[in-house]
């Protein structure tokens, strides 16, 4: 039966644009809450001031709403709820659960740079812990810790790995807060998620050693303890740290390269889960049906470009014209758009075209320039195999152009013209025939049929062309 208080979070931090990492966890979090009859929330981690900023958190909202990862109610945001976090640091000063640490940025530093040097891992047991005024800040420079008087080991379930235990002594006296009103991380998330009522926190691998903390202040807070999950790192194919030159760019990247939503919605879903059936392209309500942590793998996800590219394909190839059209609009120079908003079967046709030559959007202009001015070429790509002798290429374009001129405007279609140029070309030679005319028409060594170019573009402009090449070719 689903559980009826399901609710989980995304909790991005402004401090740059949404990336892969984020965008997956995202989504789990969004089919976990669906799958539950649960709400998925939206929270932007702001506290960071020096750092955040408005334009990363457009972005975010934007790389969401494409993926079409929506999220119950309003859009929270840390910067608004300090005086929430406030009243529990108060708390935890009261009970005797933190204090003021006023240690030197410096003294800090040179403790951690003396535990490295022996190998140990950096920490904090403050001798100010005890401090009789610890419920208020003396002079001079302070944080507020958590006085970590923990002594047995803490676990939890984690709903990939299974069982995760934390020695206390390796977590010292952490930090929760710079000030009143500069909460920290760890402390800040721990007030949110009770205070939001969140009861799944799904997350990267990375946040696995905050969870002991965190869990050490829910428990002095008196908070019930959510359930986590953490999913494993998104590595490149050298299961190395991704990087921008993997492909790790902002969602709005893809966006802008002219990938299509559904494509990179599949493709993050298969980051470290993988379906029973091994299939790889289905639709959202496959995932909401199959997606279980039981096969989110506890190893890292490798990150392939070329499988997003092919899986774009597949999606690209499956649009109707229609759509596809509508879609590749955006990707073209204005003064083209202009062109095809006033004839949308010109541009329909162009679309059927090159559809399925393309692996994204962005491809699409540098293909078919052709369409919208004259091709501008050397005259030596109108040769076959560069042996072709130019009065040869005369004598065929000169010959197409009689055959083309015959033809009736509204009947110059791809059939009619490859029934009347195909006998002639069996019998000169395929190559020696079609590709002066196909270069002829689009200026280009790789592109569609000669016929299928000649359809598109119409039997004025076609004629046109071929003259302009056979004057090339004499001049």
């Amino acid at each position: 039966m689903p559980n009826k208080t399901v609710k989980t979070r995304i909790a991005p931090s402004p401090t740059g644009f949404l990336h892969i990492g984020t965008a997956r966890t995202a989504l789990f979090s969004w089919i976990f809450a669906r799958q539950n009859k649960g709400k998925f929330i939206l929270r932007v981690e702001d506290t960071d001031l020096e750092r955040s900023e408005p334009r990363f958190e457009k972005d975010i909202i934007e790389g969401l709403k494409w993926l079409e990862i929506g999220w119950d109610g309003e859009t929270y945001r840390q910067s608004e709820r300090l005086d929430i976090y406030e009243k529990y640091l108060a708390r935890l000063l009261k009970d005797g659960n933190a204090f003021w640490c006023r240690h030197s940025e410096e003294e800090l530093a040179e403790e951690r740079a003396r535990q490295m040097k022996k190998n140990g891992a950096p920490r904090h047991f403050c001798e100010f812990r005890d401090d009789p005024f610890q419920g208020r800040k003396k002079s001079g420079p302070g944080i507020i810790r958590f006085k970590n008087n923990a002594k047995e080991d803490i676990k939890f379930n984690d709903l990939i790995r299974g069982e995760i235990v934390f020695s206390p002594e390796t977590l010292g006296d952490f930090s929760l807060a710079k000030d009143w009103r500069a909460p920290l991380y760890n402390f800040a998330v721990v007030v949110d998620d009770f205070e939001m009522k969140i009861s799944h926190i799904i997350r990267g691998e990375d946040h696995i050693s905050n969870t002991p903390k965190q869990i050490l202040i829910q428990k002095a807070l008196g908070f019930s303890l959510p359930q986590y999950a953490h999913l494993p790192l998104i590595l490149n194919k050298n299961r190395a740290k991704l990087s921008k030159r993997d492909g790790a760019v902002s969602i709005n990247d893809y966006r802008k390269e002219g990938y299509l939503p559904q494509a990179v919605f599949n493709f993050i879903a298969l980051l470290g889960w993988h379906p029973k059936d091994d299939q790889e392209i289905f639709s959202r309500e496959y995932l909401l049906k199959e997606f279980s942590f039981g096969r989110v793998q506890k190893g890292g996800a490798v990150f392939n470009l070329e499988k997003l590219n092919w899986m774009n394909k597949v999606y690209l190839k499956s649009l109707k014209i229609g759509t596809a059209a509508d879609y590749a609009l955006n990707f073209l120079p204005e003064e083209w758009r202009k062109i095809c908003a006033k004839n949308k079967k010109f541009w329909q046709n162009i679309v059927k075209l090159e559809k399925e030559r393309i692996v994204k959007f962005s491809e699409l202009a540098g293909k078919i320039d052709y369409f919208f001015k004259e091709p501008v070429y050397p005259k030596e790509i109108l040769c076959w195999k560069e042996k072709q002798d130019y009065q040869d290429i005369v004598r065929h374009l000169i010959y197409i152009l009689k055959l083309f001129e015959k033809m009736p405007a509204l009947s110059f279609s791809e059939n009619k013209m490859e029934k009347a140029i195909m006998p002639y070309a069996e019998k000169e030679g395929k190559g020696d025939v079609l590709w002066p005319l196909r270069t002829a028409l689009c200026g280009k060594k790789y592109s569609p049929g000669p016929f299928e170019i000649a359809a598109v573009l119409g039997k004025k402009e076609v004629l046109k062309r071929l003259k302009n090449a056979v004057e090339k070719i004499q001049n």
